[in-house]
């Protein structure tokens, strides 16, 4: 079986109205993850930086031991519920954090494919050829509203609850995430990003920017082009080309991870 890796570019930019960066992320040659901070202060910066080292440290010792699909899967269910516990030990710490929480979104490739662990509305992108498909589905209001044909993608940009998250990660015990396994085909492309992408930016527009440039290009290109659109909130863009083979490519955090 040929080995696969992940080759990546990624940036993490606090935007055109925000003070601070809520934003954190992480690459590397078997993981990728973005994690969008909320809270009062600086608590998003630390309930997002928790849940991306948190995931990284649990990849690692995942790739240490040799375990089934099945006992993998279920150490990666439980990590949820291990970061949100570390998010309720850290407001207990200091309550001051009080009301912090953080989406999570990542990709493992892991023993001849790719685990997929998603929580709240950063979502994850595959390119393959020319086909582009939102991977992740958002845990949002407005996404139930829309499954349950409530309302249509036209309505969105006005409704009242289009920021309210029905998923997230927040130290109370409350969460699904959504876990699911992608087969490995070399040359696919995947987007990971904050909604400070996907709230100025379309699919469409996206996929425009993202086909046919190297990573780096592609994710300077994206970057800027939430900027012309006014950037209101964090913008955090990691671009993950699949490649066969394998090379050990340092870890690396960005925004408030860093």
């Amino acid at each position: 079986m040929s080995k696969h890796y992940f080759a990546t570019a990624g940036k993490s930019a606090v935007g055109m109205v925000r003070a601070g960066n809520e934003d954190s992320a992480m690459t590397s040659n078997y993981l990728v993850a973005v994690a969008d901070g909320m809270g009062g202060h600086t608590a998003g910066e630390v309930a997002s930086k928790i849940a991306v080292r948190a995931i990284a440290a649990i990849a690692k010792s995942i790739r240490n031991k040799d375990l089934t699909k099945e006992e993998r899967d279920e150490l990666l269910v439980n990590s949820i519920a291990q970061i949100d516990l570390a998010l309720a030990q850290s407001v207990d710490d200091n309550p001051s954090l009080a009301g912090m929480g953080t989406t999570l979104s990542a990709l493992f490739l892991h023993d001849g494919e790719i685990a997929l662990l998603h929580i709240g509305d950063s979502r994850i992108y595959r390119l393959r050829g020319n086909t582009f498909e939102q991977l992740t589905t958002d845990h949002t209001v407005i996404q139930d509203l829309l499954d349950q044909g409530a309302i249509t993608h036209a309505e969105i940009a006005t409704h009242p609850q289009r920021s309210v998250l029905t998923q997230v990660l927040m130290g109370e015990g409350r969460h699904l995430p959504g876990l699911t396994t992608l087969e490995i085909k070399a040359d696919d492309r995947f987007l990971l990003c904050s909604d400070g992408l996907t709230g100025v930016l379309s699919d469409k527009e996206i996929k425009t920017i993202l086909k046919g440039k190297g990573r780096g290009t592609a994710v300077d290109a994206l970057i800027e082009a939430a900027h012309l659109n006014g950037a209101p909130d964090n913008v955090t863009v990691i671009v993950a080309d699949l490649l066969e083979n394998d090379i050990q490519e340092p870890e690396s955090y960005l925004g408030a991870a860093k």
